[in-house]
């Protein structure tokens, strides 16, 4: 029972952060880069920090957990958050350019496997005495193939998409719609994005240990992270204000409570991924398997619920029946590939 109900609540965690996107569209005369970054400011630091401190017991202070033994594990989970941090940006190029549910999907699948396995080769090379590719068992592997399948059958249905639709019809669902130059960018975007998880391998032991709750032992490891990405945003962000004369979007008072509002509202879905997985890992520790792919099976699932928005958003309007049920089978692989794993 603890078992379907961690999923149930990485299930909740992935629908939030599929229907972040949302919020953003009732933003409000402020260009792109100027509400990227305060939207940032919430999903990548306030509620991070605010959810790290649910991982320090009475009496204790999150700062006892930065110290000099730690060193080398905070700075190396700032630094793939950094990483990530680049694949937060062209992810939001991938939909540019595919739609929501395409470039998700292509995005998240690629972030999902590619985040599994990358952890714990990465940390057999710094701490070979952990056996961390103990981790990767059959089953593991199982899982992760049987994801990648269900994002190649996503794909495949993107690709049928781009190929069966005139160019008004795709500019009609997708306005910047560019099946190549998307792929390119979303493939890109899962590979720095699967880094959210390297760094947090590398740093699954800044916490309080036994006086933490297993529930939330993640989350100082995911406020480093996020430090990391906010940092990569940031430069990025300002940069561009720079670039296209917007700092004046920060001066304009008429609309801050209604952006600030939505703003909030985003970060706050956005965040809501990664406090669930948080919470779900706490309900998963009696099947080791689940928990070295509950990374895994957030992506899977986020794909499943992105394409669910591109559905009411109309973004598969026009496609023939056979590439919606191409899609359709493509989702169903994904939700099996959550659950498989347990029964291997």
């Amino acid at each position: 029972m603890d078992i379907i109900i961690g999923l149930l609540i990485i299930a909740i965690g992935a629908f939030c952060q599929s229907s972040c996107y949302v919020p953003i569209n009732k933003i409000k005369d402020w260009s792109w880069e100027s509400y990227w970054i305060v939207q940032g400011v919430f999903a990548w630091l306030v509620l991070p920090f605010l959810g790290a401190l649910l991982a320090v017991p009475s009496g204790h202070s999150l700062f006892e957990l930065f110290t000099a033994d730690q060193s080398f594990n905070i700075w190396m989970t700032i630094f793939f958050g950094v990483l990530w941090g680049v694949g937060g940006l062209t992810f939001g190029l991938s939909m540019r350019y595919l739609g929501v549910a395409l470039g998700q999907s292509i995005a998240l699948g690629t972030c999902a496997g590619l985040g599994t396995i990358m952890g714990p080769v990465l940390l057999n090379i710094f701490f070979p005495e952990q056996r961390p590719l103990e981790s990767l068992t059959y089953a593991v592997i199982i899982g992760v193939v049987v994801t990648l399948i269900g994002i190649a059958i996503i794909g495949v249905a993107g690709s049928m998409k781009a190929s069966s639709l005139s160019e008004e019809e795709k500019k009609a669902a997708v306005k910047d719609f560019n099946f190549p130059k998307g792929l390119a960018i979303a493939l890109l975007a899962g590979f720095m994005s699967g880094c959210f998880n390297v760094g947090l391998e590398f740093g699954k032991s800044i916490n309080f240990g036994e006086l933490t709750d297993p529930m939330f032992r993640t989350l100082p490891a995911t406020f480093l992270v996020t430090l990391g990405g906010f940092v990569t945003n940031a430069v990025y962000c300002f940069y561009q204000n720079q670039k296209n004369h917007t700092w004046g979007d920060y001066k304009k008072t008429s609309v801050w409570g209604n952006n600030l509002l939505f703003c909030l509202l985003a970060g706050a879905l956005w965040y809501s991924q990664f406090f669930g997985l948080s919470l779900g890992k706490g309900f998963l520790t009696s099947s080791p398997t689940l928990m070295t792919l509950s990374f895994c099976i957030l992506m899977a699932l986020n794909v499943v619920f992105s394409n669910v928005w591109g559905i009411i958003l109309k973004e598969w309007k026009g496609c023939s029946q056979k590439t919606i049920a191409v899609l359709i089978v493509g989702i169903i692989v994904l939700i099996i590939s959550s659950f498989l794993p347990q029964f291997i």
